[in-house]
């Protein structure tokens, strides 16, 4: 495995006069998480597809595992996992069946096949319910069941492409904490997501794509810096105290009610400090501090003036 787990550049893709995909540039480091974010249509899906091999690009070049994906589709296939939006578990048959299934299609064989479908049954807890036909299953079931299924093969990459949607709160910190313990085994994730705090708690690198083109990239902490509203806020003991800091402090804004200010910062310590300095000067202190930083709800509204209802699907 490289460095680089996956390098695209000038990624594009067209259906008749519409383009899905002007230019894509991404570079995702090894062990890592990438998540890729959009509106409904940005091209999200598109992407992982043309990533995965399932749709050839139409210009532009890409590498997934040090692979390319035009001329060595096979090799980038063999080295990845995907895990789509709608889960590959077949209902008929029991969380066995179904890993054992995936054990026998395997391109290469596995030794100790039916030693590594218990261990990610045990792995996945899904032990108990290894018997029983995937219908009877809950959602956050079969999509733990659909992750385990792409890990047969022990890639080193794996897609998941919207892997929580539909889950309940618990379910999608199961996965969480699932996709956290790949990567800490050095596993790549390249992921899409319509939960915004799904990527603020997972990616290490976020993407936004907006009418077929990365609008922004960087830290989840780096996009929320680039968006305004940056906030320190003041709470004080009295009404007095609260004035005098009013006084002092011009450019907040009062909370009368909870005799707080709120006073535009960048967050950075030394803003910080200069303004702790400033009330001290005139013998003032707050009962509480603290520092407020846009989400990225307020970065994705930001930069493609949409937001991200819960209903939505990538494409």
């Amino acid at each position: 495995m490289t460095e680089t787990a996956i390098a695209a550049s000038g990624l594009r893709k067209t259906y008749g006069d519409k383009v899905v995909l002007d230019g894509i540039d991404l570079t995702v480091p090894s062990g890592t998480v990438f998540s890729l974010l959009g509106p409904n249509g940005a091209g999200k899906t598109t992407t992982v597809n043309v990533l995965t091999t399932l749709l050839r690009a139409d210009g532009g070049t890409a590498r997934v595992a040090g692979h390319d994906i035009e001329s060595e589709a096979k090799a980038v296939r063999a080295a990845i996992g995907v895990t789509g939006q709608f889960s590959a578990v077949d209902e008929l048959l029991t969380g066995q069946e179904n890993l054992q299934l995936m054990m026998d299609l395997s391109r290469a064989p596995v030794r100790g096949g039916k030693r590594i479908v218990a261990e990610l049954l045990e792995r996945f807890e899904l032990a108990d319910a290894a018997h029983r036909p995937a219908a009877t299953y809950s959602g956050g079931m079969r999509r733990k069941l659909d992750l385990a299924m792409t890990l047969v093969g022990n890639p080193r990459i794996i897609f998941l492409d919207e892997p929580t949607t539909g889950l309940d709160p618990r379910s999608r910190r199961t996965m969480w904490s699932i996709i956290r313990d790949l990567v800490a085994e050095g596993v790549t994730i390249f992921l899409t997501t319509q939960y915004l705090e799904e990527a603020d708690q997972l990616a290490d690198r976020v993407a936004v794509l907006d009418q077929a083109r990365l609008v922004a990239e960087g830290t989840p902490d780096e996009l929320k810096r680039r968006i305004p509203g940056t906030h320190v806020r003041l709470v004080f003991t009295t009404a007095a105290e609260l004035d005098a800091a009013a006084r002092i402090l011009t450019d907040s804004t009062r909370d009368e009610e909870a005799l707080a200010l709120r006073v535009p910062s960048d967050g950075g310590t030394r803003s910080v400090r200069t303004l702790l300095d400033r009330l001290d000067e005139y013998s003032l202190g707050a009962e509480e501090f603290s520092v407020h930083t846009p989400d990225l709800d307020d970065v994705f509204l930001a930069l493609t003036g949409h937001t991200v209802s819960g209903s939505e699907v990538a494409a």
